[in-house]
């Protein structure tokens, strides 16, 4: 006897244009939403939630009954990236996932990430009250530590999934307190072997991650959702200059080597050859400026730069670093310092996949909602998960582009648009 099929499946067989009717659960979502913004280090409407923090620690819990709640089967890696699956009819068949992370920098607000994570849950369900069964497994993944707060280092968990930083370099990450990562993920319960969180490429067949935009352009232009075709990555640098200090009033101008001076020669050196590209997706931060000794009549004798450089081309962003170490050789000369760079990370940038852009763009229509094509120039998990499996990523707008902030905010009528989509997208991916 023939499976019989359910209306969310005849409609995905039939095409791309049959309306499926879905309900999302709104009302649920936003309580929820609202429920884990309540779990943070700083009082309301401020979230903070460092990685392996007690309100870390809270929120994982969480999020882990929620999913719990809903059937799925939960299971942490030892860095303690959280999956919970929804088992499909083929368990031998890669999975479809999706997800996002829930760990905030100091004084954010309630949607970045969670979006992604409650989000990607309230997904999952709405295919399940629609009475559809996955061909292939659909995973939810919480992502550990997406916000470099804590090490210094963004994307923690999923670069070790993705093999991008060894065990033995992430043993030697530490807190500003000195704290170790193995310190800090044994004190939050997760004691395995590190070596055992790198996944193969292959393991997913495909990771879609719905995100607030972070930016203003979706708001601006009234185009409702955004389909990223691709995603911008980072280069980051430490630059060391060294130069010599002296009595502010009795050292001559003459006879200076003032490292800030020259730390401003570098900066304004960045900031033009991020401008001069010739592209709008290059853009160049220096984020850090330490001066010692710090003190107003004294000539700074060593000053160290971070500094964060974007594209979403790698070769155009590397220019750029290649341009700034050239300015710095001059600087140095001429004004008698020393400069030394580390570069803490420069990873490469990703491009989403075009079949899973199409099960974006075909969902849209079948939502009856409208988007655009746009690129991330903030980097997400995603990049990381773009060496595992093929990605996608789907931005939903929020007010005036705020991110980062308390006042963060993205419109239930946005979420629900979000999950929708997703929703669908799931559905087309796990039938394949």
């Amino acid at each position: 006897m023939a499976k019989s099929r359910t209306p969310v499946e005849k409609a995905l067989e039939n095409g791309a244009e049959t309306r499926v009717e879905i309900s999302v659960d709104i009302a649920g979502l936003m309580s929820e939403i609202e429920a884990l913004a309540q779990i943070s280090e700083g009082d309301p409407p401020v979230v903070t939630r460092v990685v392996f923090s007690e309100a870390d620690s809270r929120a994982r819990a969480y999020v882990k009954e929620l999913c719990q709640a809903a059937g799925l089967a939960i299971r942490e890696d030892a860095v303690g990236n959280t999956f919970a699956r929804w088992e499909g009819r083929d368990p031998a068949l890669a999975p479809v996932a999706t997800g996002s992370h829930i760990d905030a920098i100091p004084n954010a607000g309630a949607y970045d990430g969670v979006v992604g994570v409650l989000g990607g849950l309230e997904a999952i369900r709405t295919l399940q009250r629609s009475g559809f069964r996955p061909n292939r497994s659909i995973e939810l993944i919480i992502f550990t530590s997406e916000e470099p707060t804590r090490f210094g280092i963004g994307c923690l968990g999923s670069r070790m999934m993705a093999g991008a930083i060894s065990p033995e370099q992430a043993l030697v990450l530490q807190d500003k307190t000195g704290r170790g990562l193995d310190e800090l993920r044994h004190s939050a319960g997760f004691t395995g072997d590190l070596a055992a969180v790198k996944l193969a490429a292959g393991d997913y067949n495909s990771f879609v991650e719905l995100h607030i935009e972070q930016g203003p352009l979706l708001e601006r232009e009234g185009l409702g959702l955004g389909v990223v075709t691709h995603i911008a990555a980072p280069a980051s640098l430490r630059i060391l200059i060294e130069g010599e200090g002296g009595h502010a009033g009795a050292m001559l101008m003459p006879d200076r080597h003032d490292a800030l001076a020259a730390g401003a020669e570098l900066i304004l050196a960045l900031e033009t050859a991020a401008k001069t590209t010739g592209a709008i997706d290059t853009v160049a931060t220096v984020g850090v400026c330490e001066v010692f000794p710090g003190a107003v009549n004294s000539v700074p004798s060593r000053v160290r730069l971070e500094t964060d450089v974007r594209d979403t081309d790698s070769a155009r962003r590397d220019g750029v670093l290649t341009a700034l170490k050239g300015a710095a050789t001059e600087v140095a000369a001429r004004r008698g310092v020393r400069i030394s760079f580390e570069t803490v990370n420069a990873d490469p940038p990703a491009t989403c996949d075009p079949a899973i852009l199409a099960a974006l763009d075909a969902s849209i229509v079948a939502a009856g909602r409208s988007a655009r094509r746009m690129v991330s120039r903030a980097y997400h998990d995603s990049l990381f998960m773009a060496r595992i499996a093929p990605v996608a990523m789907l931005f939903i707008p929020c007010r005036g582009g705020v991110s980062h902030r308390p006042d963060e905010y993205a419109s239930p009528h946005w979420i629900e648009a979000g999950v929708d989509v997703l929703a669908r997208t799931l559905a087309r991916l796990a039938c394949q």
